[in-house]
């Protein structure tokens, strides 16, 4: 015996992910984890390959978001994004995905939860794991949502129509503060480091001083096991200064090594998600590493290159070209203090239906 649970998969940005009601799963966590794995990895748990189920191998393809009305004030959606962890049979809540943020209004409106308001409709979607809220716009002509478009994302092949991603209360969402260990600079193990969170709580190192080039491909990155390990020890280091905890199970903070900019961006990086190389940068942790280029006193100081002016916003690049951000920010005493963050994004709807897991799950 099987159970049937209405699901749709979009691509959002460059993550693919299942999206589900909340109210089509079961308000214990614990049960709703192992529905989760069932969904993403069949009866295999803890299969890399996820075989078995909906999950497609990789950290970028193996991402649940879980959507309902608001009942926070001023939002119209909330959006709870869970990661299954590949290999280890568990699914983390410790951070938020930005990039399956640009699908959480389409698939809204595609289940009824909003209302088309005109040519574009827009939504405040409230982040449920960092209590962080976003302004979501998306294209809607015609009275349904558009996903055919010239937009282009490095990273993600082909074209789609826009999508308006305006970040609002980000700034220390999952450490407290932009700059948690109350430093723009730490050593941890021996090395300089920036931990910082405009969104995403990350580690900042400057790629030479762990003895690589920064430019390196992911593939030999993944395959360099010492430098993994030494990032593990600095993670876990800066995991207790971020106000973090034991983070050895944790998704966050991520590691972000810097390199100066070779194709007109501010600075070059390859990003740790964390426990292997990022093909590209996740939306948050770009923009977290594009804070930090702004701030004195960083690792990046001397690293990046910033423009002379903002008006096309700030370009990190990755493995697979660059990520754009725009900033609304203000000149305080203390330094720059971020007010808003705004990227564009793509979506498509892939398919929707029903995914079965085994009954004996859900009593």
């Amino acid at each position: 015996m099987q159970r049937a649970i209405p699901y749709m998969q979009f691509r959002g940005g460059s993550s693919k992910g299942i999206f589900l009601l909340a109210s089509d799963l079961p308000a214990d966590p614990v049960i709703r984890n192992r529905v989760l794995l069932a969904i993403m990895e069949g009866v295999g748990e803890g299969d890399v390959r996820q075989i078995d189920g909906m999950g497609g191998g990789t950290t970028l393809t193996s991402k649940v978001a879980v959507v309902s009305p608001s009942t926070h004030p001023g939002a119209d959606l909330d959006y709870y994004f869970l990661q299954v962890v590949i290999g280890k049979g568990t699914v983390a809540d410790s951070q938020s995905c930005g990039n399956l943020l640009a699908a959480v209004v389409p698939f809204a409106i595609e289940k009824g939860l909003l209302p088309v308001t005109g040519s574009k409709t827009a939504a405040r979607v409230h982040l449920v794991n960092t209590g962080g809220s976003c302004e979501v716009v998306v294209q809607t002509p015609d009275g349904t949502v558009n996903y055919a478009g010239d937009v282009t994302i490095d990273g993600v092949p082909g074209t789609g129509a826009p999508v308006l991603c305006n970040y609002e209360d980000t700034v220390g969402s999952g450490c407290g503060a932009l700059l948690p260990t109350g430093h723009a600079m730490d050593i941890l193990d021996g090395i300089a480091v920036t931990c910082i969170d405009n969104g995403m709580p990350q580690v900042l190192i400057r790629a030479a001083a762990l003895e690589i080039t920064g430019y390196e491909s992911p593939a030999v990155l993944n395959a360099n096991e010492e430098l993994k390990a030494r990032l593990e020890v600095i993670r876990h280091e800066a995991g207790w200064l971020m106000n973090l905890g034991d983070v050895r199970e944790k998704t966050v903070p991520k590691m972000c090594l810097i390199a100066p900019p070779v194709t007109g961006g501010i600075v070059h990086t390859r990003t740790f998600t964390p426990f292997s190389c990022h093909e590209a940068i996740g939306v948050l942790s770009a923009v977290s590493t594009a804070t930090a280029c702004l701030l004195p006193g960083t690792v990046a100081d001397g690293v990046a290159q910033l423009p002379d002016h903002t008006a096309t916003g700030y370009s990190v690049e990755h493995p697979l070209g660059a990520f754009t951000i725009t900033f609304e920010f203000e000149q305080g005493e203390t330094g720059v203090a971020v007010k808003k963050s705004g990227v564009v994004r793509t979506a498509r709807l892939i398919s929707r239906g029903e995914v079965f897991i085994p009954a004996g799950i859900i009593q």
